[in-house]
């Protein structure tokens, strides 16, 4: 009965993000733009296959990529060879990237504007290659106990001075692409692997050092995608 009780309360707070986003939908079109709702049967089923979409996905999260992710961290450690658990995270970041949702739409939009000038599968592991690098550092950071400014700063700058040479489309391209990677699948992973990491590594706080790592992961995504565009010149 407690199981049944806690899973009715997760459904009504997966309603409850939903509900508020198709009502306002509902409003802007039917009050606002004066126009139906095309197809209302099509809506509803779809706005319940959201629902229950967004209330497994948060359940499959909590009840495995979460805490495997943070085992995962904590047991990095036990490795004893900072090389190879660098490696390990650029390859769950470049991993955990390839099926990231909303990255796949971004790549196939873009692949169509551009009229297959930027191919889907080459921005998608420009990206991802930005991301496992980003993981890379962000795990060097926790190992070390690097400052984040420390690693963000020289970041920022070289993304800066890669804007001022990269094509102006590549420029929004790469802004986009740094938020696609801010999905559902790397946050969860990525998080929780550091947070683990950060307990588990003597001298280093989990609330300095276990966060931050997604910011790198964006900046590392920026950067591979600027020198994509850089070298689409050449």
């Amino acid at each position: 009965m407690r199981i049944f009780v806690e899973l009715m309360q997760s459904l009504w707070e997966a309603a409850r993000n939903v509900l508020p986003l198709m009502l306002m939908l509902i409003v802007c079109q039917v009050l606002i733009l004066k126009r139906s709702i095309p197809n209302v049967r099509s809506f509803g089923v779809g706005l319940a296959f959201v629902i229950l979409g967004l209330f497994f996905f948060l359940e499959g999260i909590s009840l495995s990529l979460i805490p495997m992710g943070e085992e995962v961290g904590r047991n990095l450690v036990l490795l004893d060879n900072k090389v190879f658990i660098i490696i390990i995270a650029f390859v769950i970041g470049y991993a955990s990237t390839l099926v990231e949702p909303g990255l796949q739409a971004l790549a196939a939009e873009v692949e169509e504007i551009s009229i297959g000038a930027i191919r889907q599968k080459i921005l998608i592991h420009t990206v991802a290659i930005g991301v496992g690098s980003g993981m890379a550092l962000g795990l060097l950071k926790i190992l070390n106990n690097i400052p984040s400014r420390n690693m963000i700063i020289p970041i920022l700058i070289i993304t800066t001075v890669l804007i001022l040479f990269a094509p102006e489309e590549f420029v929004g391209i790469a802004f986009d692409a740094a938020s696609a990677t801010t999905g559902p699948v790397n946050i969860p992973i990525n998080m929780a692997i550091a947070i683990g990491l950060a307990y588990s590594v003597g001298g280093a706080d989990p609330l300095l050092h276990g966060f931050g790592l997604v910011g790198l992961t964006s900046l590392g995504t920026m950067v591979t995608v600027l020198v994509l565009g850089i070298l689409s010149r050449i």
